[in-house]
């Protein structure tokens, strides 16, 4: 074993990031280390590194226990990571990027030929023949990507990391990527891989730890657990069942959104949806299956690169989020802090922000107009505390969702697309979020809902959008035979219901 960590414990504020953590890593496997976001993947990587400090448990290496002071003294120590985001200088050239920091040097000076020629050499052991003096941005990711494992593994590696590496890559790229990994693992070295692409990780990985809200749920040999299984562990099913909120079925005749072959190279296939009024669909799949992706596109966020979309019966080009608003379109983003909310602002100055940019600046809301309809949403939505002029960033989590929302309601939109809507909030909070989409569903409005958790899912939509790997794979009516047991199996099995 050269790897073994016990009872990793570590807290941020407010949140128990890991909860009693046990992680094994044997020479020449690759393992992949499973779980959905907010699992605690990251954190255990960032502690294994030395990003983070450990509050409870041990680390060993190669029997020997360690505690490493960051990255740099991990890496001295034969770990190694390779990020989703390559953290290399692109002006520089190949050589440099493989090299940087330990370049030979030949009385003080950089030995430039020595360099090119071990960086060549280095390289083609991974199947690439490249001007090494050429600049590293005139190459692909795939190659960058390349260029990043052979740094990591000419500093005697004995474990490498490599954290989301083929989320940028088409199949070819991740093919030549698993070549070369096969090769490391055949020379002893541990690879311990993240990926949120099931196929992927049936492919390549030996084992796999599955991790869940902080805490470990098991260890498996990769060739002894179905997706289905894995799916079942990742999502867990230990969620009270909740009564379906959505109401009878009933056929809907009135479409309002429809989007005919859209896609965008590289982050989502092409799908065909139709949305109609009154109708919650909801989306569902693993972190990584193109969720996010397409609520972006249907609100233009993202830009499609083929495919085009028609809102109530009349084509629409969706070029930026104002056009999508402009049609009556709103999107509540996964993440409110970021994407959401300007926490210096007040609550009611975040409300009548969409409204206020549908007007343009040079109109502003009359004050009054500001207060009465702050106050109309503060009420119906139970904004606490019930100040307009309290700092939005000083709200609860829940309060701040609320608060995304009301500024979105205030449009009356016709489509709204909710992302993760409840995710990091309490339970109460949750349930009332619930009960508004239902209601806006009745009321006649086009609900989109995204949640990782398959029981919300089921419990608010009339109908199910199944993703996997950036694919629509199939579209499912919420009936009595839906239950999470055939979801699960449909993201596991990549539409086969």
């Amino acid at each position: 074993m050269i790897l073994q960590m016990r009872g990793i414990g570590k807290r941020f504020p407010g949140v128990m990031a890991l909860d009693g953590v046990d992680f094994r890593l044997f020479p020449g496997e690759v393992h992949a280390l499973m779980g959905e976001n907010g699992a605690g993947k990251s954190t255990l990587i960032k502690v294994l590194t030395g990003v983070h400090t450990i509050d409870a448990g041990t680390i060993e290496l190669a029997g020997q226990p360690v505690a490493f002071a960051g990255p740099l003294e991990a890496q001295r120590a034969g770990v190694s990571t390779v990020y989703q985001e390559v953290n290399l200088c692109a002006n520089l050239s190949v050589a440099e990027n493989v090299f940087i920091g330990r370049e030979p040097r030949t009385m003080g000076r950089i030995d430039w030929k020595r360099m090119r020629a071990r960086a060549t050499e280095l390289l083609k052991s991974l199947d690439l023949d490249l001007d090494v003096s050429a600049p590293l941005a005139g190459y692909s990711l795939a190659v960058q990507q390349m260029v990043a494992i052979a740094r990591a593994i000419d500093i005697d590696a004995r474990v490498l990391i490599l954290d989301e590496p083929t989320s940028s890559l088409d199949a070819g790229e991740v093919e030549q990527l698993f070549t070369v990994m096969r090769r490391l693992k055949a020379q002893g070295i541990a690879i311990l891989f993240v990926s949120h692409f099931l196929d992927q990780i049936y492919e390549i990985s030996d084992r796999m730890t599955i991790l869940r809200n902080g805490k470990l749920v098991g260890e498996h040999l990769t060739s002894e657990l179905s997706q289905v299984e894995l799916v079942a562990k990742m999502i867990g099913q230990d969620l009270a069942e909740l009564e379906k909120l959505h109401g009878e079925a009933r056929p809907f005749d009135r479409p309002l959104v429809e989007a005919r072959e859209l896609g965008r190279s590289g982050a989502v296939e092409p799908f065909t949806l139709t949305i109609h009024e009154g109708e919650v669909v909801g989306l569902a799949g693993l972190l990584g299956s193109g969720r996010t992706e397409t609520a972006r596109l249907l609100f233009g966020a993202d830009h499609a690169t083929g495919g085009e979309v028609a809102v109530g019966g009349a084509p629409a080009a969706l070029r930026n989020p104002r056009a999508a608003m402009g049609h009556g379109i709103a999107f509540c983003s996964e993440n409110r802090k970021r994407d959401g909310l300007i926490p210096e602002l007040t609550v009611r100055e975040n409300i009548v922000l969409a409204l206020q940019a549908t007007r343009g600046w040079t109109r502003p809301i009359p004050r009054d107009q500001q207060d009465e309809l702050v106050q109309r949403y503060v009420k119906a939505l139970k904004i606490s505390p019930a100040d307009p002029e309290h700092l939005v960033g000083n709200l609860s989590g829940g309060n701040q969702q609320k608060v995304v929302l009301a500024r979105w309601l205030i449009l009356e939109p016709r489509l709204l697309i909710l992302d993760e809507p409840t995710r990091g909030i309490d339970v109460g909070a949750k349930a009332e979020i619930q009960r508004l989409v239902a209601e806006l569903s009745g009321g006649g409005m086009a609900v989109l809902f995204i949640s990782a958790e398959l029981e919300e899912v089921l419990r608010l939509s009339h109908r199910v959008c199944v993703l996997r790997d950036r694919r629509l794979v199939a579209q499912l009516p919420n009936d009595d035979e839906l239950t999470t047991e055939v979801l699960m199996e449909t993201i596991a099995s990549g539409g086969a219901r």
